[in-house]
């Protein structure tokens, strides 16, 4: 059996010490701006430390987004338990919780004071645009390498229906999303199959 690595595959080294751990969510947690969070965690954890590739970046995802909580603060639970354990949950959570907390307590303070100033208001719309943008190139990156059939482009284009057109609630939306995903791509006789993060094309032979 030939085994050909993942191009975003993590490499199999030591895990990275609890202060490094505590350190990258610092610094995520104090520049991710404008709710663009997505695009942060995948830059830092996938991009510039490679912890994660990009499957497992999405699985993880996933978790955190059927799960109640922010995704930032679920993510640092998810992903610093699966660097360290316990101790690295604990320290990821607080690294990535910490700057929000302090900085989000000065923006209410600041907010109280000159809320209707109209540079305050375009402060705002700027963020907000710039965090749209980041959100769509990080769903352009992993949409290139996770989806990899028609069905599941049509069950992301159901799904972001059903929440925007039909006003179905989000936990209703991704249940019955994830009931046809797992209906559509379960076991089948004579199915081939392929280990889901090999590049498209290698077949994985017994």
């Amino acid at each position: 059996m030939n085994e050909t690595s993942s191009p975003t595959a993590a490499p199999a080294g030591a895990p990275p010490s609890l202060g490094r751990i505590f350190w990258v969510f610092l610094v995520m947690g104090a520049t991710s701006l404008g709710g663009g969070v997505v695009g942060y965690l995948r830059t830092g954890l996938v991009t510039r430390n490679n912890w994660l590739d990009d499957i497992t970046f999405v699985e993880l995802l996933s978790i955190s987004q059927t799960l109640p909580g922010l995704n930032a603060t679920n993510m640092s639970i998810l992903v610093g338990d699966r660097l360290r354990g316990a101790w690295g949950a604990v320290l990821a959570t607080i690294g990535m919780c910490l700057p929000g907390a302090t900085l989000m307590t000065a923006a209410a303070y600041a907010y109280g004071i000159g809320g209707d100033d109209p540079w305050s208001k375009a402060f705002l719309h700027g963020i907000a645009a710039g965090a749209l943008g980041l959100i769509l190139v990080v769903m352009v990156q992993l949409g290139s390498r996770v989806l990899k059939e028609v069905a599941d482009y049509v069950i992301v284009l159901a799904t972001a229906a059903a929440v925007a057109f039909f006003h179905v609630q989000v936990p209703y939306a991704l249940i019955g999303a994830g009931i046809v995903a797992i209906w559509w791509h379960r076991p089948r006789a004579g199915k081939v199959h392929k280990p889901h993060n090999a590049p498209v094309g290698e077949r994985h032979h017994e």
